[in-house]
């Protein structure tokens, strides 16, 4: 067995494509033994690639942007997709089957401030043709943080990943009432990256064969089944409510079995942060995107 070091930035089940490639025991079968870390605060996954404490990494082609916007040539390479729509979730305190976005405009939302989380979340209000800046943002930190605060009382509304917003159901403490990946449609969401040196390597081509079966695996094998192969990896979650949000993720249309990112999607990323201000020109996809390593 060879060793793959594998991060995540956000440890999610939304992630579930790149976990079950290690809960499922695709990654073993091509020999490769995985070990995996979810980067630390102040710390991005990409500074793991350059360093060299990890071979391949949960990240986002808009990561990049900042290397361009630089003038500088991006440190990595996204060489495959793990989401193809935004899998956050909005979750009120009380179940709303007649919710509309405009109810968020003078409303307490527990939310990222800033990243991929809030450019997305700000892009969908603009396309449900509500007005973010009428929402009166409350920003505690990370995941485990917003949980934390909406737990503990604050906001009307909060913007979690699942499993966290299944979880809140089934504790009774709120319910989700809208999905953010409808009201902006496919796209390259996140990522998996690596240096162009690795891509070159039979790691890189067994880890890619294994990637693919795992897609498939993703969207041919019902949710109760990969929630108990990855029930380990969430421990503080109901298996029951892990099996809820694949199914949810799956019927979304997050895990397509295609591994490439592709052209369209990545245009729809840039439209993303055009909007949010973070960008100001549209960058080539050849400076951000490889094609996954031959698996043959």
């Amino acid at each position: 067995m060879e060793k793959i070091n594998i991060q995540f930035t956000l440890f999610s089940a939304f992630y579930s494509p790149l976990i079950s490639t290690m809960s499922g025991g695709f990654l073993k079968a091509e020999g490769l033994d995985p070990e995996w870390s979810v980067s630390p605060p102040g710390r991005t996954a990409i500074d793991s690639i350059v360093d060299g404490t990890a071979h391949v990494v949960q990240t986002a082609p808009s990561q990049a942007f900042n290397a361009l916007k630089e003038g500088k040539t991006p440190p990595v390479m996204h060489f495959a997709q793990i989401n193809e729509m935004d899998g956050f979730f909005i979750t009120g305190r009380d179940a709303d089957d007649s919710f509309t976005w405009d109810k968020l405009e003078g409303a307490e939302v527990v939310m990222f401030k800033a990243g991929q989380p809030n450019a997305m979340f700000r892009y969908a209000c603009h396309k449900a043709g509500i007005d973010y800046d009428k929402i009166i943002p409350i920003n505690p930190g990370g995941a485990a943080d917003i949980d934390a605060a909406f737990r503990g009382g604050q906001g009307q509304y909060v913007q979690q990943q699942g499993p966290f917003p299944q979880q809140l159901e089934a504790d009774g403490v709120g319910h989700v009432v809208a999905q953010v990946g409808p009201q902006i449609g496919s796209n390259a969401f996140s990522s998996l990256a690596a240096s162009r040196e690795w891509l070159e390597t039979d790691m890189a081509r067994a880890f890619t064969r294994a990637y693919r079966k795992t897609r498939q695996y993703m969207v041919e094998t019902p949710a109760a089944e990969i929630a108990k192969a990855e029930k380990s990896y969430f421990p503080d979650i109901d298996e029951a409510v892990l099996a809820d949000c694949i199914g949810t993720y799956q019927k979304l249309g997050c895990w397509t079995p295609h591994v490439e990112i592709t052209p369209e999607a990545y245009e729809v990323i840039l439209d993303v942060f055009l909007h949010n201000g973070t960008i100001t020109e549209r960058y080539p996809y050849e400076a951000v995107v490889a094609q996954p390593p031959s698996d043959g």
